[in-house]
């Protein structure tokens, strides 16, 4: 799978952007804030529905502009396919398959991105709903119907959470809780699924993020991935200490449904004192080890990097094994700058075999030479025309692709 081109129209700083694009490396280079991660942020919006920057729409349309569009047509075994998505402040979005109308949430299907970008230093370093959120990317990319289930499990935990408020103020015990117990079989039929997904994930994971740390740190260093499980007693998200780590390496004895249903009876007098669902995929965490030590807290900078590339190189290793449609798209955001040369070169070493690979580098020689077959440059929302002459600006009106 790859994109062949690219066409935006009031998206975030660009009035007006055509971009074509090769299969192999595809590298944008320009200054900070002249637009380069837009031109892969859209990308990423179709592939996976939201942006990973923001959960607001309205902030890709540009100001003064109701509503911003997103073309691009990809390519697999000769067949071409062009998906289009409106981004429209005040109102639903729309999209277009090949020119017939679709859901927004069914472009997905059609195109698979991995993003590599700064922020994923959190990954390990971070809380963690930024692991939860990594884990649950992968399975909607990995098995879409399951961007479903997440959804509705979210819709599921904020109803819960409202009536547990509401029981908190008002008092009431016992029977009047009826209808919270209607909730608590939605929770746990839909968390159960999630769990045993993510547990699933995780065990597929290791091996492609075990063999992606070593080409990128070129170093053994043992990466290791563990979950620890609310429904099991691990509470990440109130105290990541020792003891709750330890509570990951227990067996745990039942179904995850049974468990996670004793856990909900068992907290219930906590969560109505608190007014909260203390229990479920929402509290999970995934505990990261190096050399037999927490990642968080022990690794070193370089370390901590390597590890974070690892998990989405074996995720997007992982995708592809998995996929009908050819490689993921890979998508490298000012990552090279955070990197020393030796992780560079080793970096470019690892994607080279990828079908199609997007860079951004506000410095052209920050990007090892392998990755600048195809160079663009970019300025103040325009995309320069020609690959070595910065000064040749293309104007951002135009036809539509057709």
């Amino acid at each position: 799978m790859r994109v062949t081109h690219l066409s935006l129209t009031d998206f975030r700083n660009y009035g007006r952007a055509e971009v074509e694009l090769d299969g192999g490396p595809n590298l944008f280079v320009g200054s900070n804030g002249q637009g380069k991660t837009n031109l892969v942020e859209s990308l990423v919006y179709l592939s996976t529905g939201g942006s990973h920057r923001t959960p607001v729409d309205a902030a890709m349309v540009r100001q003064g502009a109701q509503a911003a569009v997103i073309r691009a047509r990809l390519e697999h075994d000769g067949r071409a396919l062009l998906l289009e998505l409106q981004l429209n402040r005040g109102s639903v979005n729309k999209a277009m398959v090949n020119r017939a109308p679709a859901r927004p949430r069914d472009l997905p299907r059609h195109l698979s991105t991995v993003l590599f970008a700064p922020e994923d230093l959190a990954f390990v370093r971070g809380e963690p709903s930024v692991r939860r959120r990594l884990l649950d990317t992968v399975l909607a990319q990995r098995t879409p119907r399951l961007a479903g289930v997440l959804a509705d499990y979210d819709r599921v935990l904020r109803q819960r959470n409202t009536l547990l408020k509401s029981a908190r103020a008002s008092g009431v015990r016992g029977g009047g809780l009826s209808t919270l117990d209607v909730w608590d079989e939605r929770l746990v039929t839909l968390g159960s699924e999630i769990v045993d997904e993510r547990v699933a994930l995780v065990d597929e994971l290791r091996e492609p993020v075990r063999e992606a740390y070593h080409a990128v740190a070129g170093d053994d260093h043992d990466p290791r991935m563990l979950p620890l499980l609310s429904v099991d007693g691990a509470a990440p998200d109130d105290e990541h200490d020792e003891a709750h780590e330890r509570r990951g390496d227990v067996d745990a004895v039942g179904t995850t449904r049974d468990r996670f249903a004793a856990a909900v009876a068992r907290l219930r007098p906590r969560e109505l004192e608190r007014g909260v669902t203390l229990v479920g995929p929402h509290r999970d965490d995934v505990l990261f080890r190096l050399n037999g030590l927490p990642a968080k807290g022990y690794a070193s900078h370089g370390e901590s990097w390597s590890f974070a590339l690892a998990l989405r190189l074996g995720s997007a290793q992982l995708l592809r094994a998995r996929s009908t449609t050819g490689d993921p798209v890979l998508i490298l955001d000012d990552v090279f700058a955070e990197l020393d040369r030796s992780r560079r070169a080793r970096l470019a070493h690892a994607v080279r075999d990828f079908e199609q690979v997007l860079v951004t580098a506000a410095v052209l020689e920050d990007v090892p030479e392998e990755l600048r077959a195809r160079t663009v440059h970019i300025r103040a929302g325009r995309v320069v025309a020609g690959d070595d002459d910065p000064a040749a600006v293309e104007s951002p009106t135009g036809a539509d692709p057709a």
